[in-house]
């Protein structure tokens, strides 16, 4: 390993500034050079010092250059930064090492087609919202898988999440939990006017299509990991596929995924260590 980048936490708080100052300085007498906040191509390892949205705000660049990527909690376990900040050295050390899982999490790339043209792609670790803003009424959404009609969705928004995503928006709106090692696209409407309408599971080659069909809608938005993307109007299309870029994530070897959910949604557990009694 010749040279890795910390990604620091913005805030109000010095404690990603001390804790990227002391990392750096022990990495350097290992002889292993150190830039901070920078992504750039040649990274041996991203260290994420923060939470799942500073992790959220860099995925894109580290997944088109290939940086496998850690992160370090410093608030409460999160799903993606799950080392915590007491763990550091020893999962560092563990890294250095080669004792270590990488797990490669799916990403979508979304753009934006009005009038014709295209925008620029897009990147989603976690989720893709069409949403109808401040705007009172139900939006109506025309949406296909490939060249196949799916639906016309009345709902207050439609969500296209990851599995990686499956956990947060997705979740809140009633969509299910999904592994993030199962390959697919998931699709829920939020609020819909239907109770049929329910959430949907598509193959990772899938490409969605979502047109807005009621153009007196207005401040209706399109969201790219919690962040405003564009303003959508009538007959505007948003397109959806899988990205042929993965997030190159690595586990913490302390924590399962099911010990994170249950950390997380508060799941009661009648096993204390957890152990398959079968195993």
């Amino acid at each position: 390993m010749r040279e890795i980048g910390i990604i620091r936490r913005l805030g109000n708080t010095e404690e990603p500034e001390i804790i990227a100052a002391e990392l750096s300085a022990w990495f350097r007498e290992r002889g292993i050079k150190v830039v901070i906040d920078q992504v750039k191509p040649g990274l041996d390892l991203l260290i994420i010092l923060g939470g799942d949205g500073t992790l959220l705000h860099v995925a894109g660049e580290a997944s088109r250059y290939g940086i496998p990527v850690v992160g370090i909690n410093l608030g409460d376990l999160g799903f993606l930064t799950e080392v915590s900040k007491d763990e550091r050295y020893e999962a560092l050390e563990a890294i250095l090492h080669n004792r270590f899982a990488i797990e490669h999490r799916l990403l979508l790339k979304t753009r934006l087609i009005s009038g014709g043209r295209p925008s620029d792609w897009r990147m989603a670790l976690n989720d893709v919202v069409i949403s109808k803003g401040n705007i009172d009424r139900l939006i109506q959404l025309d949406s296909w898988a490939n060249d196949n009609y799916i639906t016309t969705y009345r709902a207050d928004g439609l969500i296209f999440s990851t599995p990686t995503g499956a956990t947060a928006y997705n979740l809140s709106a009633g969509g299910p939990i999904v592994h993030p090692a199962l390959q697919s696209i998931l699709i829920t409407p939020i609020c819909p006017f239907m109770l049929d309408s329910r959430p949907l599971l598509v193959a990772p080659e899938t490409i969605l299509t979502a047109r807005l069909k009621d153009g007196r809608r207005q401040d209706v938005k399109v969201l790219v990991d919690g962040q405003s993307a564009w303003d959508i109007h009538q007959d505007d299309t948003i397109e959806i596929q899988a990205s042929e870029y993965y997030l190159k994530l690595i586990a913490s070897s302390k924590k399962d995924y099911f010990e994170i959910l249950r950390n997380k949604l508060n799941w009661g557990s009648s096993i204390k260590n957890g152990k398959n009694p079968s195993r």
